[in-house]
């Protein structure tokens, strides 16, 4: 038996997942951390207030839901609950198997029946 052999098969996969997830770790804490600077620990949507303990329950929301735009000054952030984060994101998941439209997506008319359309016509004809 050679020393390859002793190996997991997995190892190279495992060192590469645990390297993505230190990564994600790292690109995580960072903007958190610059968000709780940039903004008062409040929750954008319920309002509620958070500090000590339970400002770990007080996430990252990406508006454009793009977790790699993080620009410095904070315009694609915003503070959310743990509650109010899962609503927001459910939304989208709710969204997707629907074949409504999508909110701020491209609108279609609700019907394209016009009772009026050759209403013009009929009355010149009375006069």
């Amino acid at each position: 038996m050679s020393a390859n052999d002793s190996k997991p098969k997995g190892d190279k996969s495992d060192q590469w997942i645990a390297g993505i997830r230190r990564e994600r770790e790292i690109r995580m804490n960072g903007y958190r951390e610059r968000a709780l600077k940039l903004f008062p620990p409040v929750c954008g949507r319920c309002g509620r207030e958070f500090e000590g303990k339970r400002l770990r329950e007080l996430t990252v929301h990406h508006k454009d839901h793009d977790h790699d735009n993080n620009p410095p000054d904070g315009s694609n952030w915003e503070l959310l609950c743990l509650y109010c984060h899962d609503n927001e994101h459910s939304r989208y998941s709710v969204a997707e198997w629907s074949e409504a439209p999508t909110p701020g997506g491209p609108q279609q008319p609700a019907s394209t029946y016009k009772p009026f359309a050759g209403l013009d016509s009929l009355l010149k004809d009375k006069k």
